[in-house]
C-alpha cells in the first residue's frame, strides 16, 4: 500500500479534452479552448486537497462514490494520478476556483490524506 499519493507531471489528452468539454458548458467554446491551451502550457504547482475544495466551494465526495473509489484504489496500488486541471477564481468578483478536470482525484486524495500535496495546473483567467 502506498504511503503517499503519486502524481504524473503531465495531463493526458483525455484529461485536457474533458476539461475543454466541461469548460465549454460554463463559458464560450473559444474561451474554453484558450483556457485549455493555457493548461497545456503552464507548469505544474502543488496545492493541498483541503485548500482546493475550500477555494472551489465543492463538497468532499464520499469515498464510496464510484470514481473516488477507483482513484483511491489506484493510489493504494501506488499508481500515479493525473494532475488536476484548474481555472483560477477571482475573489473580488465572487468567482470560485473552477475544477476543470480532477474533482474525483481531489476527493480521493483528501480521503487518503487531507494534507497531501496535489499536483495541479492552474490557468489564470
Amino acid at each position: 500500500m502506498a504511503k503517499r499519493v503519486i502524481w504524473s507531471k503531465n495531463p493526458t489528452h483525455e484529461d485536457l479534452s474533458a476539461a475543454r468539454i466541461y469548460l465549454s458548458l460554463i463559458c464560450r467554446p473559444a474561451r474554453a479552448r484558450t483556457l485549455v491551451a493555457k493548461l497545456r502550457r503552464t507548469k505544474a504547482v502543488n496545492r493541498t486537497a483541503k485548500d482546493l475544495l475550500r477555494a472551489s466551494g465543492l463538497p468532499l465526495l464520499p469515498r464510496h462514490e464510484q470514481h473516488v473509489a477507483a482513484d483511491l484504489k489506484r493510489t493504494r496500488k501506488g499508481k500515479a494520478l493525473s494532475p488536476v486541471l484548474l481555472v483560477q477564481g477571482d475573489m473580488e468578483h465572487g468567482v470560485p476556483l473552477t475544477v476543470a478536470d480532477g474533482y474525483h482525484r481531489i476527493c480521493a486524495s483528501c480521503h487518503f490524506d487531507e494534507d497531501a500535496v496535489i499536483v495541479c495546473r492552474i490557468a489564470r483567467g
